[in-house]
């Protein structure tokens, strides 16, 4: 079916649709109130199928492309809403604004109801009458508080006023013991108050951790000291300072975003009581925009407001300020509304503190981008976009292994590069126990397990797969049965008499890359070529990861092996059973027949024989 007969069977119902373009490649996606008045308002059907005239440029050059469409119906525009941003994340497409999935923040909170309250950090709203939140902290809530515990004398543990008995922390004097009522809950009130003084007020911890740092260093305590500075470091990383007070209680959540050619930028402040609490930021790729367009602004604060709060958020503004003044914060609010039974405005305020503060964050994005523009460093990125004609900057690389002896212990794993970092982000790292058999299906069972976390931990720029030019085709067979954005290019080591040949300091690796015309190609770089380097190192940290993880398991079996002993079943057939059931497990529920599979009849009934009745 064509567009033109595709586009006279849209419904009147709320939806969410999807453009694609002759290779069947996924370019927008977008939400409806009405599917068949918003699709139709893109597009002029006479004297035949061409782009609206009265679209921008970047939307002209979309509908360009687009070759077919589908649609999802929902009941309301609140669930296209949520339907529209949840694809989004997940499949990358083209022409769409791409945020990285805004993770929960922590929160500092303390229980009133509590006798003898402590401080802790939660990410989950608390059931209770009596509850207070401070934050959220984009950096630094642990160091704050394990900073806050270390001056003030609370209640170390909750488990200390139960156990009615003074511990440790009463000894050296960093608790006042009222699990043996040695303080009054009126007397403890002032410390707590003491200790949330800290928190409203970073400069006087900071000042505070300063004095303890200097005593330690003149008591020659030059480890602890150090450790302290590093705190304070962190601590300090989270604080914007804007002279700015509110001179009021209110709590307020700020965006900002501003773009250059190449990236754009977001600033979220948090103003709690008044003041600002902290902040955050993240860059978004606008490589898929030439210069001649403009940056999707209204697109972009849609999507981060989105984003940001589709989470659980313990401690929720008053209002919302924002960087421009937005056409329609109306299905906004509703969808904050609906979220969380409260009212919240968005405002682009004009004048009075307000506007002061959303023109500091506002600076604060026009700072990250100059330092960011100021990096003296070769653009690899870019380098590896034109080489491998990808489709986007490749600014999140995943890179996987797998890696089994013999069927044993076999595993796979995913290391993550992050520009931003500049560095592998370690905390994203992934194992994965797998049971496939051969090197082949062991990449599809992690790669498909990969796809199916897309909705919570959203596709990166690019994978590294290491491998030829099968598991190329293999990874993005994959990818395109979801629909997926997703460049990938797979490295090999060079066959020398048909073995891998691996020198050291002159790998000669073979890079395998599909073109922008759907063939497959590969090629051989200069072993000093700093695009194949940059690659192996993905590839070789991989490497790393997986045979750590392999190493581990393996004696986890082979301790299992030692432990199994059977009379007549030596370790041979035990690695026989195991290459092929895979697991302890399977061996141990299996039935005789099918141990016959790998053993003959009187060592199946043997080691049948000894799960049902073992022997210690």
């Amino acid at each position: 079916m064509n567009l033109q007969d595709k586009l006279k069977q849209l419904p009147n119902d709320a939806g969410v649709y999807q453009y694609f373009d002759k290779n069947g490649h996924l370019l927008y996606i977008g939400k409806a109130k009405v599917l068949k008045n918003r699709v139709k308002s893109y597009f002029k059907f006479t004297p035949k199928l061409l782009p609206a005239d009265k679209l921008g440029a970047r939307i002209y050059k979309m509908i360009s492309e687009v070759e077919s469409l589908e649609w999802i119906v929902v009941p309301n525009e609140h669930d296209a809403l949520i339907l529209e941003n949840s694809l989004i994340k997940q499949l990358k497409p083209k022409y769409n604004i791409l945020l990285r999935d805004d993770k929960t923040y922590p929160y500092i909170v303390i229980d009133y109801g509590e006798d003898f309250p402590r401080l802790e950090i939660t990410r989950k709203i608390h059931k209770g009458k009596n509850i207070k939140y401070f934050g959220p902290y984009s950096t630094g809530a642990k160091d704050m508080l394990d900073s806050i515990y270390e001056i003030v004398p609370l209640v170390q543990k909750k488990s200390c006023v139960k156990g009615k008995t003074a511990c440790l922390f009463h000894q050296i004097k960093k608790c006042f013991a009222p699990c043996e009522n040695k303080i009054s809950k009126k007397e403890y009130a002032k410390i707590v108050e003491n200790a949330l003084e800290y928190i409203y007020n970073k400069t006087k911890l900071i000042s505070k951790l300063n004095e303890k740092m200097l005593q330690y260093s003149n008591d020659f305590r030059f480890e602890d000291a150090m450790n302290l500075r590093d705190r304070i470091k962190t601590i300090e990383k989270s604080q914007i300072k804007s002279g700015i007070d509110l001179a009021s209680n209110e709590d307020i959540d700020i965006f900002a975003i501003t773009a250059s050619n190449k990236k754009a930028v977001i600033v979220r402040m948090f103003i709690r009581d008044g003041k600002i609490a902290s902040s955050s930021h993240d860059f978004l790729k606008v490589d898929n925009y030439e210069e001649e367009f403009e940056f999707d602004f209204e697109e972009a604060y849609k999507r981060a407001i989105i984003n940001y709060y589709d989470n659980e958020i313990p401690l929720l503004p008053k209002e919302i300020l924002v960087g421009i003044e937005l056409s329609n914060t109306a299905e906004l609010e509703e969808f904050l509304q609906i979220r969380f039974n409260k009212k919240i405005k968005i405002i682009n305020p004009k004048k009075d503190k307000k506007k002061d503060i959303v023109q500091i964050a506002l600076s604060n994005c026009d700072e990250l981008l100059r330092i960011d523009s100021s990096k003296n460093q070769t653009n690899i990125y870019e380098e590896l976009k034109d080489l491998f004609t990808l489709q986007t900057l490749p600014f999140r690389i995943e890179s996987f292994d797998n890696s089994h002896m013999m069927g044993q212990a076999t595993v796979g794993a995913m290391i993550v590069w992050n520009e931003e970092l500049n560095a592998f982000d370690k905390k994203a790292f992934r194992h994965y126990n797998l049971e496939s058999k051969d090197e082949y299906s062991q990449m599809r069972e992690m790669l498909i397990r990969r796809v199916e976390s897309f909705e919570k931990n959203p596709a990166p720029d690019l994978w590294i797969i290491d491998g030829g030019e099968t598991l190329l085709k293999l990874a993005y067979d994959i990818v395109l049965s979801v629909g997926v954005n997703l460049d990938i290019i797979a490295v090999a080591k060079e066959k020398v008499d048909a073995k891998a040949h691996r020198a050291k300091g002159a790998a000669k690796d073979i890079i395998h890359y599909k073109t922008k015309s759907g063939e497959f190609k590969n090629l051989k770089l200069s072993t000093s070529d700093k695009r194949l380097q940059f690659v192996q190192r993905q590839r070789d940290e991989a490497h790393r990861f997986v045979i750590n993880f392999h190493k581990k398991q393996k004696r986890a079996e082979d301790k299992q092996i030692s432990l199994l002993q059977i009379k007549g079943i030596g370790e041979a057939k035990i690695k026989k059973l195991l290459l092929y059931f895979g697991e302890f497990e399977k061996i141990k529920n299996a039935s005789i027949e099918e141990l016959q599979n790998v053993l003959n009849e009187k060592d199946a009934t043997i080691i049948s024989n000894y799960f049902i009745n073992p022997k210690d």
